[in-house]
Order: C-alpha cells, then sequence, then structure tokens
C-alpha cells in the first residue's frame, strides 16, 4: 500500500478496477492529469505499484492502491467502505477489470469459462453492490462500466468473455434502471472495440494460436478519453472504435451474412498464425506474463484456484 496526499483542481475521489494495466491503467492516468484522488485497484500488485507511480508523475492530487479481486465480494465492501471513510466520498468508479480465454466452449475447461464469465458478471455486480449505496448516502456518484463492442455482438471462440461482456450489459442496463430514482446518481457503460493491451497475450487460450486485437485498434487512452467524458457528462452508453457501428448494424440488419462470414474474419485478423500451447493465463494467476520464460503456458488445474484476498490495507 501506498500513498500520497494533497488536493489537485479536480479533486474528485475517483477508484479504478482493473488499474494494473490496459484500458484502466490508462484511464487512472487520464484521471490523475486532471489531479483526482485516486484509489487503484487490480490483482497485481507489481503493476499496481508502476500504475501508481505513473498516476503521481502525472499529477493526482493523491494515489492509493489496494491488491483486490472484484470477485472477493467482502474486500469489495471494505474497499468502498475505507475510500469513503478516508476520502469523505467517492465521486467515480470506473470498473475495467476483466479476464479473457479463447477457444471452442468444448474446448475451455469448466473452471476456466466460469472464471471468465463471473468476472465479467458477478465482478460487476459486486461493485454495484458496494457502491451504489455509497452514492444514494452522498446524493452523488457516477459508476462506469468498461463493456466490449462483444457485449453486443458473437464471434466464435471467445465463448466465455462474449457471455460474460453479454450478462454485464445486461446488468448494466438494468442499474440504470433501478438508479433512475436519484437525480444525481449515473450509471454509464463505455464499449470498446479491439484496443492495443496486454489482454490477448495473457487471455487463456485453447484455440490453438497466438491471439491478437483484430483491427481497426484503438489505443487504451483513446477509450480513457470516452471514459473521463462519460464522468464529467454522464450519459446511458458510449461506443468506441471505427468499426463498432458498422458490426454491430451488419449482425442486425444481415444476420445470415454476419455468420457467413464472422468466422473467417476472426481467424484472419484475432489469431496470428504462430501456434500456442494451451494455457490458462492469467485468468486465476494474475502474474502470469507470456513474454516471460518462467511463466510457461501450463494446463488448467483439475479445479478452480481459490480467489485471491485483498492484503493491504487502504489508508488516505
Amino acid at each position: 500500500m501506498s500513498a500520497t496526499n494533497g488536493v489537485g483542481a479536480d479533486g474528485r475521489c475517483v477508484v479504478v478496477l482493473g488499474a494494473s494495466s490496459g484500458i484502466g491503467r490508462a484511464c487512472a492516468r487520464r484521471f490523475a492529469r486532471g489531479g483526482a484522488r485516486l484509489v487503484l485497484a487490480a490483482r497485481n500488485q507489481g503493476r499496481l505499484e508502476e500504475a501508481a507511480a505513473e498516476c503521481r508523475s502525472d499529477g493526482a492530487a493523491s494515489v492509493t492502491w489496494v491488491r483486490i479481486d472484484v470477485l472477493d465480494a467482502p474486500a469489495v465492501q471494505t474497499l468502498f467502505d475505507e475510500t469513503a471513510a478516508a476520502h469523505g466520498q467517492v465521486d467515480v468508479v470506473v470498473h475495467a477489470a476483466a479476464v479473457m480465454a479463447y477457444g471452442r466452449i468444448e474446448d475451455v475447461p469448466a473452471a476456466v469459462f466460469t472464471r471468465v464469465v463471473d468476472t465479467s458478471i458477478h465482478g460487476t455486480a459486486n461493485v454495484a453492490r458496494a457502491v451504489l449505496p455509497v452514492f444514494r448516502r452522498q446524493e452523488h456518484g457516477t459508476l462506469i462500466v468498461v463493456t466490449s463492442l462483444l457485449a453486443s455482438v458473437p464471434v466464435p471462440q471467445m465463448g466465455s468473455y462474449i457471455v460474460g461482456k453479454w450478462g454485464q450489459l445486461a446488468l448494466g442496463r438494468v442499474l440504470q434502471l433501478e438508479t433512475r430514482d436519484a437525480a444525481d446518481l449515473h450509471v454509464c457503460l463505455v464499449a470498446p472495440g479491439a484496443v492495443d493491451t496486454p489482454i490477448y497475450r495473457r487471455a487463456a487460450n485453447f484455440a490453438g494460436r497466438i491471439a491478437q486485437p483484430p483491427p481497426p485498434v484503438d489505443s487504451p487512452d483513446t477509450v480513457a478519453r470516452a471514459v473521463v467524458r462519460s464522468a464529467d457528462h454522464p450519459g446511458r452508453s458510449v461506443s468506441v472504435g471505427l468499426a463498432n457501428r458498422v458490426v454491430v448494424l451488419g449482425l442486425r440488419l444481415v444476420p445470415r451474412l454476419f455468420d457467413l462470414l464472422v468466422t473467417p474474419l476472426f481467424k484472419l485478423g484475432a489469431l496470428t498464425n504462430t501456434p500456442e500451447a494451451a494455457t490458462e493465463g492469467n485468468v486465476f494467476d494474475p502474474q502470469f506474463d507470456p513474454d516471460d520464460a518462467s511463466s510457461a503456458p501450463v494446463a488448467v488445474a483439475s479445479a478452480p484456484v481459490a480467489v485471491a484476498r485483498r492484503d493491504d490495507i487502504l489508508s488516505a
């Protein structure tokens, strides 16, 4: 755990879940440049420390990090209770935590499939249960859930991620309806297309080939800008990606053509020709690094790995 104190030009208390890499880390840095008071949360302590250092350099009013798994509901509850107590309020929550798996439904082990789906659906529900009562008590707050283009369209060999994201989108829409009674309480959905983040290489993979983001590919900072805009001017949903609308319209208007083209296009754009041994990636182990020789692909465990418990005490 580490923190610095002070009050910046923005001054909002912003909690970012999934802050150790990719979109979450880019969001944290964007809010840091505005002088926000940041609480960063993720499973990987080393990357969290790196993200915190970047945010301090970027100008955050304060930075606190905590190692946490969004599937650990009591830890998530404690995170928000202690954040509200330490900072007086919680203004913005960005939920960007996710894990991914490649492979046909029949090839992805049940433990991996369940964990990927649970992270998107139950992880989001845990965050909402913990933070919405805080928002209601203080009579304001914005929850921003980073979903995906794949929350609206199906593709082959990403079944667990898509099921989780479709469920997350449904959950987000229900939350929007259930918070309509509070004028200054907002639930925003940000749906990026392909983004240049490490999630593709760190994913579980039972497809036999190394995965990659299919073109066109946006930068994490492009999505982060949309997230910050949603915090400043909350709306129901934002799509980020040049091809998103075309892909969604293609599914809705010409579904048979979509079904005909999606498999060959997915194989062409999302899977490389480089073979990869079966691996559970970072689905259970947040330290997994495919570029580290000591972190070799391994067969999935015979039983789900227990959710890591929070081991840092949050302080201002």
